[in-house]
Order: C-alpha cells, then structure tokens, then sequence
C-alpha cells in the first residue's frame, strides 16, 4: 500500500492538471507536498529524539509504530472527501501532506524493523525483498488508479469526486491494515536504552554521506516517475495518448519490483549460486509476463475487456532484464558493488533517454526502473550498519532524505517550462553521479 498510494502521484500530477488547469510547476507542487512532509515530519521524529535522549520509536515499539502510521495514511486518503467538496487544489495538497505524514512514520519504522527482523549479514536480502513488494504496489498502482479514477468514478465526467472516490477506498484498506498489525503475533522490539541528546549519530561519516545518497536516489527515481508521462507524450519520442503513457508508466515501476526480487535472491547468502540464479531469471520472466497481462487490461464502455500492448513495442524491454541479471552477477552479492554497477548503468541509460529519439528513447526510459531497484535497500542498510541504538535515530535522517523527491522533480518542471522534456532528464544523471561515488566510497565506515 505504501508503493500503490506513492505512485499515485504520478497519476495526480496528470489528472489534476484537467481539473484544475495547472503548469508543470504547479503540477510539481504534488511531489513538493508529499515529499516535503517526509522533510518535516523526520526532523520533527529526529528533534524529539535527540533532545530528550529517548527515542520514540525505541519507546513504543516498531509494531505500535506502524499501526499507528497506519491509520494516519487512512485519515490522511478519507480527508480527499473534503477537498474534493470545497473544490481546492491546495486542500488536496494538505490531504497529499497528512497522507505522506502517515507514510513517513511507517518508513521510519518499517525500514529498520525488516533489517532487525533476521540473520545480521543478509539485510540488504530482507529490505529488496520488502521493497519488491513495495514496488507490487508502484506497477499495479499506475493502472488500478488509472481505471478508478478514469472510469469507475468519472461517471462520464472526471471531476475532483473521482479521485477522492479513490483516496477513501484506499483509506479504507489502511483502517484494515493498522488492525491486521494491531493484532498480529510480531515482534514489538523494544528498546529502552537513551540514545543522549545532541547530534552524536553525525559522527558516523557512511551514515552522513547516505543521507545524500538517498536524496539524490529518491529524487532521481521520481523525477523520471512523475514525469516519464510527458516524456512519452513527446512527438519526439512516441507521442503516445495520456492513457497509453499511464500504462507504459507500469513497466517502469515495474522494473523496480524484478529487480528488487531478483536482489532478495542475489544478495541472499544463505541459498545457492544455482538456486540464486534459477529464481532470479523465474522472477524476472514471471514479473514481466505478469505486466504484460495486467497492462492488457482495459475498461471500455463499463464493461472489463483485455487489449494487450503491441508485443514488438517492448519486445527489446526483456533484453534489459538479462542485462540487469547480468549486472547482479557482476555484484557478486556486495550491496556497494551493486550500487555502483546499476547506477552505471542508468547513467548510461539517461544519457541515451537526452540524446535519442523514437523507440529506442522509449525504451531506455521505462527500462531505468530496473537498475534503480537496489537503490534504495542497498543505500539505506549500508547507511544503518553498525549504528546500534542510535538505529531509529539515523533511520529517521535517511527518510527526512526522502524530500529528494519533492526538489529534484521540481527543479526538472523548470526545465520543462523553459527548455523542453527531454533537456529535463539531466537531473537524474547529476543524481546517478552521486550514487556511483556513495557506492566507491561514502558508505565505507568511518567515525569521526
């Protein structure tokens, strides 16, 4: 749920700018609101905890931590109803804001609780896994919200009661899921040890430097989500429909969920080389396959009908994923290796998304997704390693982190205005450039 209501955006920043008639830069205000509230809401948990020497989330534990969460993502989807009624563009960004809060909170405590959850060594293994999942949620999310709001509560007519239609059914499975958690058999993981007050945790340098990290990941990885749509729209490149665009927009998101499956095997140590391979190309076919099929699914006329993507069009989309299999071979199962592999290979990637035209700039820009997938896992446990108590404390900076995502799709709406789509994409690659360095030497440990 938390991938599936994150991508949202991505259709909102579409969908809104009929409703409201907006600019690039207004549009960009969804992503400046979302993400900013990861800024505000992890100073505020980081403040907390390093002046008064106890750490919230240490207090009440992960599992109470993320049904709480829970059910602030509920309050935040079910308040869409009231922007919708006084018809306000910014009081759909302050449900946006109250949302993203809800999710902020569950990062904070999700993230560190999956590396907590098992054998010390493998919890790049156990976050990929988890954000595979996540990553379930961004390549379904494109199409569900597409038909929801498109055709399920347009009525005919799409209007601001479509989306909010939407947001309160997804409120409604958040209300269900703080229960589920509630109720459930884990682990709480307490920990009432103080952490002190002051800001101690900066003196661990790979815990700095990675808050860059994932700054300029989160950032680049919604950049080109938030705006691979107008990309596509581009005479240029295919000039597809905006409804195709959505569509194609999965295999983006898409890309993240194979590869982040295909890590939970590749950086696994406790299986075999062989079992590692074999389920990391049954994974990567199935996924694909599986796609192919869901992107196939249509509503016309109210009634569910199947017209799959031209096959040809993203034929060349599964030599990507050989190369992206390749790529975990050559990381020999070492996150930093890794990080330095994939990035390298969607710099090269975007810089073909600038230069190029037609098919072959299409297919580049929906085949980024997969070489970003390791990205965040891999930043986030190299950045906690070794942190002990002060765990949920750094978690906290890296998800303030997470703004990227409100900046760098901003700065890029610029360009748009001023320049053109395809110029814009030059933003991911400054971002690439940080990740090739963070992986060669910023996560290495040191105190100072």
């Amino acid at each position: 749920m938390w991938g599936f209501i994150t991508v949202m955006n991505d259709i909102l920043i579409n969908t809104f700018k009929g409703i409201f008639s907006l600019s690039p830069t207004q549009r960009s205000l969804i992503q400046f609101s979302f993400f900013g509230a990861f800024f505000i809401i992890s100073l505020i948990y980081y403040l907390i905890s390093s002046t008064k020497g106890r750490d919230p989330i240490n207090k009440i534990g992960y599992k109470n931590g993320m049904a709480i969460s829970l059910i602030v993502c509920g309050i935040g989807c079910v308040s869409f109803f009231g922007a919708a009624y006084v018809h306000s563009y910014y009081a759909f960004l302050g449900s946006l804001f109250v949302l993203a809060s809800g999710v902020t909170m569950l990062q904070i405590c999700a993230n560190p609780y999956a590396t907590i959850l098992g054998k010390k060594g493998s919890e790049s293994s156990r976050l990929n896994l988890a954000q595979g999942l996540n990553s379930l949620g961004t390549t379904l999310g494109p199409i569900v919200g597409t038909i929801l709001i498109y055709k399920v509560f347009s009525d005919g007519e799409l209007t601001a009661f479509s989306i909010s239609k939407t947001y309160l059914a997804y409120g409604i499975i958040f209300f269900i899921l703080a229960v589920i958690v509630k109720m459930s058999k884990m682990p709480s993981f307490q920990n009432n040890e103080t952490v002190g007050t002051g800001a101690a945790v900066f003196k661990h340098k790979h815990l700095t430097l990675g808050i860059f990290a994932i700054f300029f990941y989160v950032g680049s990885e919604v950049a080109i989500g938030s705006w691979i749509v107008e990309y596509l729209k581009d005479d240029n490149i295919v000039g597809a429909s905006e409804e195709d665009a959505s569509y194609f927009l999965s295999f983006f998101w898409g890309g993240l969920m194979i590869g982040r499956l295909m890590a939970s095997f590749a950086l696994n140590d406790t299986i075999t080389q062989t079992k590692k391979y074999v389920s990391m190309a049954v994974v990567g076919l199935a996924v694909f396959f599986m796609m192919y099929l869901v992107t196939g699914i249509k509503i016309h006329e109210g009634a569910f009908t199947f017209s799959p993507i031209e096959f040809s069009k993203i034929a060349m989309y599964l030599l990507f994923i050989a190369l992206c299999f390749v790529a975990f071979i050559m990381s020999k199962g070492k996150p930093a290796r890794s990080l330095v592999i994939f990035s390298s290979i969607n710099l090269v990637l975007l810089v073909i998304a600038v230069l190029a035209k037609g098919p072959l700039a299409f297919i580049v820009i929906i085949s980024t997704g997969l070489f970003f997938s390791i990205g965040f896992s891999n930043i986030f446990s190299l950045a906690i390693s070794n942190l002990g108590k002060y765990t949920s404390q750094g978690s906290s900076l890296l998800i303030m982190a997470i703004v990227g995502g409100a900046f760098l799709p901003m700065i890029q709406s610029v360009i748009i205005e001023q320049v053109d789509v395809q110029t814009s994409f030059i933003i991911p690659i400054l971002g690439m450039l940080y990740l090739i360095y963070y992986g060669l030497k910023g996560y290495k440990q040191k105190v100072v």
